[in-house]
Formats: structure tokens, sequence, C-alpha cells
């Protein structure tokens, strides 16, 4: 998976920096290159990964309920 920038015309490098890294967190590179910063057993992978699944169902389930109106004495 390569990422290819070629200069614009009137494009500085600091542009062409930020388009490269919109880039490679667009495809996901960034994400990858952090996970696999350190070595993660297969069982805290799996373990993390239901953890996340039910934060988002709870997430899924939870119903704001409305706020009272306040009542004048």
């Amino acid at each position: 998976m390569a990422i290819r920038v070629k200069a614009r015309s009137g494009e500085s490098v600091d542009q062409m920096m930020r388009r490269f890294k919109k880039l490679c967190e667009k495809e996901g590179l960034t994400k990858d290159i952090k996970r696999k910063e350190h070595y993660e057993k297969p069982s805290e992978r799996r373990r993390r990964a239901s953890r996340k699944s039910v934060a988002r169902r709870a997430k899924d389930d939870f119903i704001p309920m409305k706020a009272e109106k306040k009542t004048e004495r």
C-alpha cells in the first residue's frame, strides 16, 4: 500500500505534508501503526474487543430522559 503525493503547482511543502497526513489517516495507517507499536496478546485483544462491544451496545440501548419542566411555586 503505497501512498504517493505529487506536488501541485505553487504548493508549499507544509501543504503537501498536510495532504499526506490526511491520506495516511484516511487509509488507517496511523491507527494501524499505533496498534502495532506494542505487542498485544490475543487474549488481551479479545478482551478489549468485547469491552468495546459491550460499551457500544450500552450506548445504543441508552435512551436519554427528557428534562422535567420546572414549576414555579
